[in-house]
């Protein structure tokens, strides 16, 4: 059913690496996707996958503080020794050092970001960019023709382990042998129903998901919703957990106990919501006639 679209949402669909350097030196990746949206080279995909330079900038505030403390410790000499290292072991969290973003290729960098943390949305210019180098470019469906019970595909990059290593000295990373290409996965789902959520802030404020019958697997995050056709109805979000309301018991050695049971179904960002965040912002995107 999906064969096609396939194809099609695979030419503009892409990876996104987030690798960071922690301040006990340890190295972590995790992947999402993006979506290219035109010739100009503007992409589209979640605000949460720039969560790691958030942290960045509030943890580079904590290391700053905890050097004070950490030279207050180390100077009191009312302090024992084991004392002394109590403290400092309180004082230590799992910051971030250093971080960076592989966009799809070597090379590859967004300067600016425009973002919509309220809707999980976020948009960027790659450089460099080459039209030439995609065949073509997504369709955005007309929010005015969404019907609920519609089957849809979300593809992203999931169950792929990507691991890195951080140059000290030049302060870069690299990406493991092996940890690229990163293959892509499909996974299809009805569209079941329309989640309006209010801005805790201002109550006047709202944004729309669609919800999916299935889960947003992790990797697919930023990543298109699309039809049999291949025009993208959303942008994957996040998946949301409901309880179905039965605990079944099973044993687990001499213990019987609950087991909670529920169904995981995907949220993406809206069509509704993507075209007006394009729209507000001057990028350019392709709209469906139906």
């Amino acid at each position: 059913m999906f064969s096609k679209a396939y194809e099609i949402a695979s030419n503009f669909t892409f990876p996104v690496v987030v690798s960071t350097r922690h301040f006990d030196k340890t190295v972590n990746c995790f992947n999402g996707a993006f979506v290219l949206l035109n010739n100009e080279g503007w992409i589209i995909t979640v605000a949460h996958i720039f969560q790691a330079q958030i942290q960045y900038n509030h943890d580079k505030e904590e290391i700053d503080e905890y050097k004070n403390k950490l030279a207050s410790i180390t100077n009191n000499q009312s302090l024992s020794d084991k004392l002394k290292r109590r403290q400092k072991n309180q004082l230590y969290k799992k910051w971030i050092t250093n971080f960076s973003y592989w966009w799809g290729k070597d090379g590859a960098r967004i300067d600016n970001f425009i973002i919509y943390p309220f809707a999980d949305l976020a948009v960027g210019k790659l450089t460099p960019f080459l039209p030439s180098e995609i065949n073509n470019y997504p369709i955005i469906k007309n929010p005015a023709n969404l019907k609920l019970g519609t089957s849809l595909c979300k593809l992203g990059f999931p169950f792929h382990e990507i691991q890195a290593t951080f140059n000290e000295d030049t302060e870069n990373f690299t990406l493991n042998p092996g940890s690229l290409p990163i293959p892509r996965f499909p996974i299809e789902g009805i569209y079941t129903r329309n989640l309006i959520q209010v801005n805790p802030n201002d109550n006047t404020k709202q944004t729309k998901f669609i919800e999916t019958s299935s889960p947003g697997l992790k990797g697919q995050s930023g990543g298109p919703i699309f039809d049999t056709a291949g025009n993208i109805w959303a942008i994957q979000s996040k998946t949301s957990h409901i309880p179905l309301g039965f605990n079944p018991k099973i044993k687990q050695g001499n213990r019987e106990v609950e087991e909670n049971q529920f169904l995981n179904v995907g949220l993406g960002v809206h069509t509704e919501v993507i075209v007006s965040f394009l729209t507000d912002n001057n990028i350019s995107f392709q709209l469906s006639e139906n």
